[in-house]
């Protein structure tokens, strides 16, 4: 168990954390929390160890260290978020359906201009798409309807 577990927030935060602390019986390990001050000026922190308000000058070296875990927290969550949000992004849900490859993913795109017109569309009117049978139309609408 880590002896500190700091976290990216206030006060709210904290107590979050400490209940759930409290709910996996740990008391080994110590909170802290870093709130942005009301300008959101790096230097203008405030710091929570568990329910109670220190003081940690900001532009002391203790205060800059923490300002870094902090950023580096922020970027570590950001770089995985527009990760996960370019994949989906690039990926269709068409692509996990068996039975429909690239081909018949550009007709079905070609036919109802977007992916939402496709989701929009019933059974029957996806089979008249050229290269949709109606056994795939039925497999297509049941994937994107479940």
């Amino acid at each position: 168990m880590p002896d500190l577990l700091v976290i990216d927030g206030g006060l709210g935060q904290v107590r979050r954390a400490l209940a759930v602390l409290q709910e996996l019986q740990v008391e080994s390990v110590k909170t802290l929390g870093i709130a942005k001050g009301v300008e959101r000026i790096s230097g203008e922190e405030r710091f929570f160890l568990g329910e109670t308000e220190i003081v940690i000058d900001g532009r002391s070296e203790a205060g800059h260290l923490l300002q870094h875990i902090r950023d580096e927290a922020h970027r570590f969550a950001i770089t995985g978020h527009r990760a996960r949000r370019s994949k989906k992004r690039n990926q269709s849900e068409l692509e996990e359906i068996a039975g429909v490859g690239p081909k018949r993913r550009r007709q079905l795109l070609m036919h109802f201009g977007s992916p939402n017109g496709i989701r929009g569309a019933s059974a029957e009117e996806l089979a008249k798409v050229p290269g949709i049978s109606g056994t795939i139309a039925h497999q297509i609408y049941n994937a994107l309807h479940e």
